[in-house]
């Protein structure tokens, strides 16, 4: 009868803590509904019944999208062309190379190595603005400037939170796999690829998602390095959506801004199982 009880009483605890954070999710959820709801109304609606529904009279169809698409002389498409450059050579460079970093640390263990994942940790809380000038000034005498250059800058600022996670995973991997490569004649780029690299894998998905998410959302990065007149990412792009005298249209800003977090909120519910194992095996184990 005791256990009768206790079982019950569980299952009303977990029926209360669903509802609770199914109210409180709605505070994320909320923005994204405004957003949502604007994109379909006049421009002279949106400031004015905000938060109301489209009616009738304020509904624009798919009119504020088109317009946002085709406003001014460059054009939407070539914004979504250079984020998805620099997202995806961004990211990929990031995982590859913090990977086998991670790797070297975590398996040297010498004095080097330790002062080098530190720093790479200490990067984590070192404030962007307190190098935002100092990075757009060496971004340009470097030539780092352009869409296609920018990625090394992104590997920089993302380097720390990639090997703190994969040094923690590292860690926990047998090493007896390892040595029985070296065994069969596996040199370290050999045993990296076909032994490491496909156990890195929970990570390696986790860390790509985070990373994605950030670069392809990023603003302040690409506008102070980039030069905004031939380079716009989609941020940049929605930023520059102003008629004369600085006259924003929020419709089509609205518009603009639902089609650039689609992606990465589908993206992101896709592979946030794969998220969750990420994190708890790189901050878990080591």
């Amino acid at each position: 009868m005791a256990k009768a009880s206790t079982v019950r009483g569980e299952k009303v605890s977990k029926a209360i803590l669903t509802v609770f954070f199914s109210l409180f999710s709605l505070v994320w959820v909320a923005p994204i509904f405004v957003v949502l709801m604007n994109s379909f109304k006049l421009n002279s609606f949106v400031s004015l019944e905000t938060f109301k529904l489209p009616t009738a009279e304020s509904f624009a169809g798919f009119a504020n999208f088109i317009k946002g698409m085709t406003y001014g002389n460059y054009p939407f498409v070539k914004s979504i062309l250079f984020s998805l450059l620099i997202t995806i050579v961004s990211t990929a460079l990031i995982l590859f190379g913090t990977s086998m970093a991670a790797w070297y640390i975590a398996r040297v263990g010498s004095r080097f190595s330790r002062i080098v994942y530190y720093l790479c940790v200490f990067s984590m809380v070192v404030p962007f603005q307190m190098v935002m000038f100092t990075l757009s000034r060496t971004a340009d005498a470097l030539h780092l400037n352009t869409p296609y250059t920018i990625p090394v800058v992104y590997l920089g600022f993302g380097a720390g939170l990639a090997i703190f996670m994969f040094v923690g995973f590292v860690k926990g991997l047998p090493l007896e796999i390892e040595e029985a490569a070296a065994i069969d004649g596996c040199g370290p780029i050999r045993t990296f690829f076909g032994v490491v690299l496909p156990m890195l894998k929970p990570t390696m998905i986790s860390v790509g998602v985070l990373e994605i998410m950030w670069i392809w959302n990023d603003y302040l990065l690409p506008y102070l390095v980039l030069d905004v007149n031939k380079y716009k990412t989609i941020p940049i792009h929605i930023q520059y959506l102003k008629g004369s005298y600085g006259k924003v249209d929020m419709g089509a800003t609205m518009a603009l801004i639902m089609l650039s977090i689609v992606p990465v909120i589908v993206f992101y519910l896709l592979c946030q199982k794969h998220i969750i194992k990420g994190v708890a095996a790189g901050a878990v184990k080591g």
